[in-house]
């Protein structure tokens, strides 16, 4: 483990140790970074962010304010570009700090990103197909009764917590275990307070970003379904889209070898 102090006099920390490292941006949001502790990818660095894992916690948690704490981070690791992943909510800390310092991104690798940066809606519907999709799955039928609570306006941690197995293409002990990790949930209500982003102003960023993008999705993916991925890929000026066939929200859990070969094939 590394620390590092941001410009607020606050200690972070990362864990991992690389020349030229890609950055691992946890989602949740505000999940602790030991969930992608199992990424097969080579020269890999986590990140906790401000007031999980094993950094120090703060009186600010909006996503917006994080920036900068990648980019002590940055300036830490004696850098002058870097190259970040940002899976889920990571992905609009990743492309708020690349709209903000280009000039210091090498890659962006952004994996089931949030689209809520660029204000791309997924609706109910969206998802519906993809829960169909699923039909098959001997969990369905005890599953989908929690999707059919929250489309009723039922948004209770009951019914989220039977959704579960539809955030992987399986549902098994490995993904299981991805469940238990622990996030702080007071700042996760804080991390897309309003004044965070301006999706338009997000977009124009994006549309002049000349930072090599890679998308990798899920099949299944009810977060962010391809055809909406599609459409958030379709933001940036250098983006390549990659749906990775029977994953869902987090890929490298469900097929490793295809997930690290689909990453470390890009410069």
């Amino acid at each position: 483990m590394g620390t590092f102090t941001n410009a607020d006099g606050l200690g972070l920390a990362y864990h991992g140790e690389a020349g030229n490292p890609l950055i691992c941006l946890p989602g949740g949001p505000m999940q602790d970074s030991s969930y992608l502790g199992g990424v097969p990818l080579d020269d890999v660095i986590r990140l906790d962010l401000r007031g999980t894992g094993d950094s120090e916690k703060a009186d600010q948690y909006r996503v917006d304010h994080q920036v900068d704490d990648v980019e002590a981070l940055r300036q830490h690791l004696g850098l002058d570009k870097i190259r970040l992943f940002g899976h889920s909510a990571g992905g609009t800390l990743a492309i708020l700090y690349a709209v903000r310092f280009p000039q210091h991104v090498e890659e962006l690798v952004l994996v089931a990103p949030s689209p809520r940066v660029t204000g791309i809606d997924v609706t109910d519907d969206d998802r519906r197909e993809v829960v169909l999709q699923r039909s098959g799955e001997p969990w369905y039928a005890e599953a989908v009764k929690g999707f059919e609570e929250i489309w009723a306006g039922n948004f209770t941690p009951e019914a989220f917590a039977k959704i579960a197995p539809f955030h992987y293409g399986r549902w098994n002990d490995a993904a299981r275990a991805l469940e238990d990790h622990p996030s702080n949930d007071e700042a996760a209500r804080e991390y897309y307070a309003e004044g965070a982003f301006d999706p338009e102003q997000v977009r124009a960023g994006l549309a002049n970003l000349d930072v090599p993008t890679l998308f990798v999705v899920g099949e299944y993916d009810v977060a962010l379904p391809p055809k909406r991925a599609r459409e958030y890929a379709g933001l940036f000026a250098r983006a390549t889209l990659v749906v990775q066939p029977g994953a869902g929200h987090f890929p490298w859990v469900d097929d490793p070898e295809a997930f690290a070969a689909t990453v470390q094939r890009i410069p």
